[in-house]
Formats: C-alpha cells, structure tokens, sequence
C-alpha cells in the first residue's frame, strides 16, 4: 500500500515538473557523471539544486569522495552512503561534502541503488535504497536542502545525521576542527561544522526540521560507540553523528536542512524564508520553475539530442558560482568576521578563475549582467578582507589553485561592458595592487625584472608568463578606464612579455633561466602538470596558442598567416606523444585537448588568417565528437561550468577568442533558430538556413538584413538586438 502511495505521490511530482517545464525537459542531469573505461567525463552530480544556490543537495557514493569523483557521485558505483548538501559540480578536485543524511529502518550507514530505481531533473532528485527498500526524494532552495523518504510499511524510520562524512581527510590535510549536534525543538536539529581542507577553515551552520517530533536520538562521537545516554540531546567533537528515531507509523518523513556560513541562527532566518512549511512537491515545482525562467534565457530550436546537450551544458553552468550570504545579507568574510552586503546584492563564492573566465563569465555578461554585478563586488570585498584579488574562491576563502590572476579579465570585461553598479575606483584599486603586489605563484619583481618568470625561480614559469601578459593587457584595459595613463603604459609593456619566451629557434614557447638562457633539453610534447615543469596542465604545442589579447603579433612570431595556418594543422593532427600525459589531458583532436581549458580558443584562430572554414569544421566536429547525452557526455572535467560555457557559445555560433575584448568570433551555429532573451526586454536571434545538417560552407550572413561579412561579433551588436542569419550550403 505504502509503494502505491509513493508511487501516486512521484507520479504527481514528475508530472507537475514536465508540465510546467518547457526548457526543463531538456535537460539531463545525470550528464558528465561518470566516465567509460577510466578517463574524464564531468565530474558532475545529478542531485538537486537551484541556480547559483548554496546548497547541492546529492547522493555521495563514495563513504570519502575525492579526486576523480570530487562531485561525491559516480555514475559507475552501485552504492549510495548518503546525501550531503555541499559539492563542486566538474572540478578535479574535492570539497565540501558537507551535512550528511541517511535513512535507515535499523542502522544501516550505506546502501545499494540501481540507476533503473533513479532519475532526476532540474531541482528534484530520487533514488530506492534497495537494501532497505526506501525510496529518498530531494529538492532544493537556495539556502535549504528538502527531503522525504518513503520508508516500508511497518518498519522504523531513522535517519543519521553524519558530521564525520567529508571528502577524503587524507587530501589538502583536511580535518575537522569541530562539530556539534543540539536538539534545540521536539523536531529541530541543530549544529555546525568547522572544517580545515582545499578551502581552509571552512564554517558551516545547519539547522535541520523535521515534519514529527523526534521519538529517540542516539548520539555518537569518533569511535562508533554510543557517545552518552538515551536521553542525551547534545554531542560536541571532531566526529559527531546521530541516529535519529521517528517511529514506525508508515507516512513519509520530510526533513528541511538550512545551512549558513555565519551562525545557527541565520540558518534557522534561512529555514523560514526559503522553506517554512513541508510541502515538498511545492518546493520541487518551485525549483522548476527557478530553472525553466533561466534555462529559458536562451530558446534554441532543433534536434531534441542537440537541444539536450545544450540545456543540460547551459544548467551546469548555472549551478555555480554559488549564494553565500545569508537572507538578511550576512556573510563570514576570509579573516572570519562578518559583513553585511548592501540591499539588494548577494555574496557569492566558488569562483574557479582558471577555467571560468575563458567563457562561463563572458556568457554572464550577456544573460545574467545583473549577476555579473554581483560577482564583479563579491571579488572586490573579497580583496578588500584578503589584500590582492580572488585566484579559487571557495567558501569565501582562496584555495589558491591554479595560475594567473583571472578574476583581472572578469572585472575588466564587465567594466568594458559597462556593467553597472561596480565602482571604478575600486575596482582600478584592486586589479592595481593585485597586478603589482606580489603573492603565491606571481611575484611581479622578477616579472618587471626580467620580462618574462625564469623557470629556476618561478616553476609553471612559461605558462604562467603567457597568462600573465593577458591579464596585464586586461588590467591596461581598466587603467584607461580609469584615466591612468602611466599605468596603461606600464601593463602594455609588460603585456608584450609574451615575446621574451618565443624561441625562434624552434618556434615555441620555451622555459628561460635568469640569466637569459634557454633550458635544455626542450620537449615540446612533454607535459606539465601543477608545479616542477614550464607547463601547467599541458605541453608546449597547447600553449603556443594562448596570446588571446594579440593574436596578430602571434601570427608574426610564427612566421605569418601560411606558417600560423601549418602550424594549426599540425597541432590538429599531430599524435605523438613524449611520456606520459597530464591526468587532465582529454578529449584529444591531435595535440589539441578539448579535456582542459588552455585548448578551448584554439579552433577559432583560423579566423584571424582568412581560413573561417576550417574554424567552422574543427568547432563542429568538436560539437559533435566530444560532447553526448550520456553519463560519459564531456572529454573532461566540466570546471564549474566552464566546458558546458564553451558548448553553449559554440552552438550559437560564436565564441570569446579573447574574453575580456568584448568581440566574439564567429562559428557556424548548432541549431536553426536561437533567441537570446535579453534582461532589456531586446531579442538578439542567430538564424541558419542550410541544405543539410553537414554543411558547414557560409555563404552569406547578415546582420539585420544587411550583409555581414566580418569574422566577429561585438557584445555591442548582441545587446542592442536584432537578427543574424547564416545561409549555410
């Protein structure tokens, strides 16, 4: 009887959800979840969320997820051990994974599932725990996590609450600091976690309601023994967990987890905004509808798998970056005290730069400019608290992963976009120091020194010589900006320090000591990985392309448009290989890596030597071969949203060569019709008429009915609206 209730009750929700949803339907959540025979595929989680919320709320099937399931799910694995309401969504490596709950009729900490017994959409997730036939439902707001299990007919119903389940403590010296479980309330549960990891110091506030009176808790702390007696409703400790009785009574059992940075009582404000009563298929249609008013931003029309891809590719980007201040505008600052944001703003963290600024953030700029706003100040109070500007902002903490200092292009592409509501003052004050103050990896004496970082001094050095000349050109963007002309001069010049590591001899760019001297041996096929090489997370032939900001001086140091052109079509050829390769190098098309993001560009440079039919050939068939509907749909880790962000530009037809110019190079467009639904009310529409879906010959564009015959796309024409039309043979 019980099953036929639960049955009624999923049957109603998925039917609301499909109902209501008109962009929703398309997207599939179990995308990039899991590799075939090894490899990359995403690392994405197919759980409930809703956009750039602080809670992702999904199974972890792994008791301690770390590097190669750092989303805490993997579509390969058959159990389940619980569902915990932070994550990453695509990165290669893991945190958070915070607040676990487990239901349970005896005490039970891990389950099997079957992915016949699972399904998902935007907002809502379900599963059969088959080793105790209870059937979880999830959903999400904001600032809370719902859930409601359906338990057997007869049988108890418990529930853990695990503050020791983490990402795996034997990576980034994670441990907990310490925890705490109360039961404040005959159905509250309250307490919080303060966690050391990727992100350092991480504090984390909860506060748990539950639709009966708790009957019986049990706690425990570290050892797995019964931490105190049965009457006990406190447990404080590095391990704390609890199990939680509610009776045998049969009816499903909803439970509502608030979480906030600050304090327990703004998780509790959060609880009563976001999710005050306990009606869960009101929160499941709510989140659709949150998700079919973004997804809806851009309405492409076409084949449904190609429309898959590209919604499921425009969610995940809209998973992150994520809410970090509370309802009442409060969030924990990176020297953990507390500010307040100004009204109608939010905070934001989970901000990975390396990857993000290439196309997630352009993209930003078009659909969420208001957002963009948001992200733009949550990076200057970042580096108001921190003294230089975000690198990998998590939990409102840097991490410091990876190289450069990419949140300079992101600012200054909202500023040359005239974003409103950033200050100038601050934002040239910031993207200043921050390109003058040295920090870890950028120590800007030896760069002025010596025009370029020697590898003895600075490892990762032509990697990250080549990204800092961009965002030096970037930071001469905001000086003009800003008036400064000295200071326009100052990071032009050092924008050019590109050239001091172009070897002429060989023709690429190659590690220098201090002393002027090119290192030997040279590989230019040798890959690097994150420190003790010249190369981040690829070789040489991947980074001779990255100069985005002068792709004309490029062309020169090649040799011209003839070599630039062979040199293109070797890379896109060439499959030798010199050692082993980086663990995040995939999706490979000869030396080009769709898997990693210094790659992504590459396609587009045809354009800028006249050879556009090769652009739109190579962005197609990487359209095609390195993207699919199934749980092994991306070549690599989708970073945040990073790789979706180059398929949904690519579909459209365009693409952010340079993404803090303002100018996008044109593709060839995915679909026949796609609208972009402007935050001014304005439709910008890409149209394709063409004789077959193969075709990649243009013979003629216009833009408003006149004909276009440049290679680019100004962020001017997009958003005063208006139609561009290809005529594909």
């Amino acid at each position: 009887m019980k099953r036929a209730v639960f049955s009624f009750i999923l049957a109603a929700a998925l039917a609301s959800v499909a109902f209501a949803g008109n962009y929703t339907r398309y997207v599939n959540p179990f995308i990039g979840t899991g590799a075939i025979d090894g490899g990359l595929s995403g690392n994405n989680y197919p759980g409930a969320t809703v956009p750039f919320g602080m809670v992702q709320l999904s199974p972890d099937t792994h008791e301690a997820p770390d590097w190669y399931n750092a989303s805490g799910y993997d579509h390969n694995d058959s159990r389940i051990y619980g569902f915990s309401h932070t994550r990453l969504s695509g990165t290669g490596a893991c945190d958070l994974i915070d607040i676990l709950l487990m239901p349970t009729v005896s005490d039970l900490k891990v389950s099997g599932f079957s992915h016949g017994d699972e399904s998902a959409s935007p907002g809502y997730y379900r599963v059969k725990l088959s080793d105790e036939d209870i059937h979880a439902e999830l959903t999400a707001t904001t600032r809370a996590g719902i859930h409601r299990y359906t338990y057997p007919s007869g049988k108890e119903r418990n529930i853990w609450l695990d503050l020791d389940h983490s990402a795996n403590k034997g990576s980034w010296d994670r441990r907990i600091i310490n925890a705490q479980i109360r039961q404040t309330a005959p159905n509250r549960i309250e307490g919080y976690r303060i966690i050391t990891g990727w992100a350092k110091l991480r504090k984390v506030y909860f506060t748990i309601e539950f639709s009966e009176p708790v009957a019986s808790m049990t706690l425990f702390d570290g050892d797995g023994r019964e931490y105190c007696s049965e009457d006990a409703t406190l447990v404080n400790g590095r391990s704390p967990r609890a199990l939680i009785s509610f009776g045998a009574d049969g009816k499903p059992l909803v439970s509502k987890v608030a979480l906030s940075g600050v304090s327990i009582a703004n998780a509790r404000e959060n609880m009563n905004a976001e999710a005050p009563d306990y009606d869960f298929d009101r929160y499941v249609n709510d989140a659709d509808r949150i998700w079919d008013s973004h997804l809806g931003k851009i309405e492409v029309k076409g084949n449904p798998e190609n429309m898959t891809t590209f919604y499921t590719a425009l969610y995940h980007m809209m998973i992150q970056p994520n809410t970090f201040s509370d309802i009442n505008g409060q969030y924990m600052t990176p020297d953990y005290s507390i500010d307040t944001v100004p009204d109608g703003e939010i905070q934001y963290t989970t901000f990975s730069l390396w990857d993000t600024y290439r196309a997630a953030h352009p993209l930003y700029t078009i659909i969420e400019p208001e957002r963009t706003r948001d992200f733009v100040n949550s990076m200057l109070r970042h580096y108001d608290y921190y003294g230089y500007l975000p690198i990998w902002h998590l939990w409102g903490q840097d991490n410091y992963c990876m190289i450069g200092n990419h949140a300079i292009p992101v600012i200054a592409d909202a500023l040359m976009k005239n974003i409103p509501g950033i200050d100038m003052n601050h934002a040239w004050e910031a993207v200043r120091n921050s390109s003058t103050q040295s920090h870890p990896n950028s120590p800007f004496s030896v760069w002025e020194r010596h025009g370029y970082m020697p590898e003895n001094i600075q490892t990762q050095s032509v990697s990250i010589t080549l990204e800092m000349a961009f965002d030096d050109w970037c930071a001469s963007k905001v000086a003009a900006l800003a008036g400064d002309g000295k200071a326009v001069e100052k990071f032009g010049k050092r924008a050019r320090f590109y050239r001091n590591l172009h070897n002429p001899s060989n023709n690429f760019f190659a590690p220098r000591d201090d002393n002027g001297n090119w290192i030997e041996p040279f590989d230019p096929l040798k890959y690097g990985a994150n420190g003790g090489q010249p190369f981040t997370e690829g070789n040489a032939w991947q980074y001779y392309w990255y100069v985005p900001h002068d792709i004309p001086g490029l062309v020169e140091l090649t040799g011209g448009s003839k070599a630039f052109e062979q040199k293109l079509d070797t890379f896109f050829t060439l499959t030798d290989t010199s050692g082993e390769k980086n663990d995040n190098i995939s999706g490979l098309i000869g030396q080009y890596a769709h898997g990693n993001e210094p790659s992504h560009h590459v396609a587009y440079l045809y354009n800028y030597i006249g050879k556009p039919e090769k652009t739109r050939r190579m962005v197609k068939h990487i359209m095609s071969t390195l993207y699919n509907n199934n749980y092994n749909g991306y070549a690599g880790n989708d970073d945040c949203g990073e790789m979706s962000a180059w398929y949904v530009f690519s579909a459209m037809g365009f693409y952010p060569v340079n993404p803090a110019s303002g100018e996008y190079s044109i593709g060839i467009p995915l679909f026949d019709e796609c609208i972009i639904h402007l935050p001014s009310g304005k439709d910008f529409t890409i149209t394709a008429r063409r004789r077959n879906q193969d075709c990649v010959n243009v013979r003629k564009m216009t833009l408003d009915n006149k004909e276009f015959k440049s290679l680019s796309l100004s962020h001017a024409d997009i958003v005063k609206g208006g139609t561009l039309h290809f005529l594909i043979d």
